[in-house]
């Protein structure tokens, strides 16, 4: 009588696509990388705001 009322699942993960599995990437960054990539632009951009107009010939 128990085996009448069974309902079946579906595996976990059945139809789900894990596109990190499908491929990898060559170039890969550490996060060390990308916060010193972020320090190096702001850098940039305060010296731009400072410095710009005269680096530039503007004004």
């Amino acid at each position: 009588m128990s085996r009448d009322n069974k309902v079946t699942m579906p595996t976990s993960g059945a139809g789900i696509t894990r596109y990190f599995d499908d491929s990898r990437s060559k170039i890969q960054f550490k996060p060390e990388h990308i916060i010193i990539l972020a320090a190096i632009i702001l850098i940039v951009i305060i010296l731009l705001h400072m410095y710009g107009n005269k680096l530039l010939g503007i004004a």
